[in-house]
This record gives structure tokens, C-alpha cells and sequence, in this order.
């Protein structure tokens, strides 16, 4: 398979075909991600792509799933994607979903009969960042898009029958905004009804601006105390329909997976007795990315 750089994929394709069809990040401006630092983004050409798949074709038939990378494949024209995943479909017909980042800007190029069209042959999750649904905390982060478009974005996906996993981060509005932070994401987050949420934790990457900004005393870190705050008033404000809500991330202090509506009540308890602390949180030293 043709790698190029970091590869990163969510905890849920773990045991998925592994596809990387661009390199790097078409935005690449976040300030708490430094994933693709220094990586000048690019669409790979079919052909690669073409020997990756016939890879797979003859080396991972147990693999029932594929997930496009890097940062947001889903930035390829549609016909692009259309005929890859037609040969996904013609040359890996064991599997069953495909899977892959997609930001609002991307998900922007593509209207919903485009989405539907990318469902009907293949496209079954998308995974989107919305990280806050703060504006003033997403501004800062140099998101590069408002709240209300990662929205409309994410009930744009819904809409055309693909399942939407949406990713948020405690700690990134500092202690001054936390509880607006919280607030905010879970409304954010009630309006996309996302199909499942990971909550990760803010950890500090030497080679990011907010790295930066914290040496120069310009960013706070959240105590691991306000975290679990901020993650209890979050779960509060985020009314989903049937939604699972992950915090199980390496990053977290307390790992919690609640289907919501049911566990809400139960997972809000548990975070209490957390911060009494009547549960244990996870040391610093084993915390990561």
C-alpha cells in the first residue's frame, strides 16, 4: 500500500482497509492539530489508488470495511469519488462500508443528491470534526467555518441516508469559556443528531499555534476537574434521538460510552461521582492521542 506521511484514522477503523486516497488537509489551519503540519495537501492519481485496491483485493479479504484518508477525502469531485467506489464495490465485493473524514467545507461541494448518489454506491459514515459549537471558541481555533454551516453540513449528510460521527473537544476554550463551550456543543450537536459523538480531551501538540500560545501564557489548559465538567454540562445540553456518545478516547480521564437518550440521566451520576471523587481518573501518564 502507498502511505504518504501521518496516517490517522478514528478508533472505529481499526480493522478497516485503510485507503489513502489524498495527503494532508485542504484547510490545515486548526490551530490544536498537528497532524499535517507542513504536509502541502494533494489528491492522489487513480493509478496509485487503483494498485492500493488491487492490494487489498489479494491480501485483506477479512477486512469488511474501507476508510478513506487522509484528513478529507471526501474533497474529491464526485465523479472522482463515484468511480472509486465503484471499484471498491466491483474489485472488494466482501465489503460492506465505506468510511471517511469529510469537513463542512468539503461536505459543502456536494449537494445532497451528490451525497445520495455516494451512499447508493457505497459511502456509509462520514466523520466530521465540529469540536465546538462555540463560534468565538471556533474562530480562535482558526476552524475556518461557522457553527451554524458545520450544522446545516452535518444535517446535510444525515439527510442523504449516510451515518454521521461527529467528533468534539473538551478543554479548547480554555477556562473562560468552558461552560459557554459546553453549552453551545451540546445544542450544536442536538441540531446535526448525529448517529454517534467522540468527546476527546484537549492534549497540547508541541508543533500547533495553541502549543505556542500556551508557552507564551496567551491559552489556559483546563484542570482535569473543569473537563469532566465541561463534558457533564455538554451531555446534558445534547438531546439526540438514538445516539451513541463516546468519550472513550486515550485522551479522556473517565471513558464513558452512553446511548442517548436512555443513558443520559446514569452517565451524568457517574461523572458526578468522578468529580466527588469517588472514581478513579485516568493518570496523565497514560493519556495520548
Amino acid at each position: 500500500m502507498d502511505y504518504q506521511g501521518t496516517i490517522i484514522r478514528p478508533p472505529s477503523e481499526a480493522n478497516s482497509i485503510i485507503l489513502q486516497i489524498t495527503v494532508g488537509c485542504s484547510h490545515n489551519k486548526c490551530t490544536f492539530c498537528g497532524t499535517y503540519k507542513g504536509v502541502r495537501f494533494g489528491i492522489k492519481t487513480e493509478s496509485v489508488i487503483q494498485q492500493d485496491i488491487e492490494f487489498a483485493a489479494r491480501y485483506c479479504g477479512r477486512q469488511r470495511r474501507v476508510f478513506l484518508t487522509d484528513g478529507d477525502a471526501l474533497i474529491i469531485p464526485k465523479g472522482r469519488l463515484l468511480r472509486l467506489l465503484k471499484t471498491i464495490r466491483e474489485r472488494l465485493p466482501w465489503v460492506t462500508r465505506v468510511g471517511t473524514y469529510g469537513n463542512a467545507k468539503s461536505i459543502r461541494t456536494k449537494t445532497l443528491d451528490d451525497l445520495i448518489a455516494l451512499r447508493q454506491n457505497g459511502l456509509g459514515i462520514v466523520y466530521m470534526g465540529l469540536e465546538s459549537g462555540d463560534d468565538v471558541t471556533l474562530k480562535k481555533s482558526r476552524k475556518g467555518v461557522s457553527v451554524d454551516t458545520i450544522i446545516k453540513m452535518g444535517q446535510r449528510v444525515r439527510e442523504a441516508g449516510i451515518k454521521l460521527s461527529v467528533t468534539v473537544l473538551l478543554g479548547l476554550a480554555g477556562p473562560e469559556r468552558s461552560a459557554v463551550h459546553a453549552e453551545a456543543t451540546g445544542r450544536a450537536l442536538s441540531a446535526m443528531d448525529p448517529d454517534h459523538v467522540g468527546a476527546l480531551s484537549l492534549m497540547l501538540l508541541p508543533n500547533t499555534p495553541l502549543w505556542r500560545d500556551h508557552a507564551e501564557g496567551h491559552f489556559k489548559l483546563v484542570s482535569p476537574m473543569a473537563m469532566l465538567r465541561e463534558l457533564k454540562t455538554m451531555i446534558a445540553h445534547t438531546d439526540l434521538s438514538r445516539g451513541l456518545f463516546y468519550a472513550n478516547h486515550a485522551s479522556n480521564y473517565l471513558p464513558i460510552k452512553a446511548r442517548l437518550p436512555r443513558d443520559k440521566e446514569a452517565t451524568i451520576d457517574l461523572i458526578d461521582q468522578a468529580i466527588v471523587g469517588n472514581i478513579p481518573l485516568m493518570p496523565e501518564f497514560m493519556r495520548a492521542l
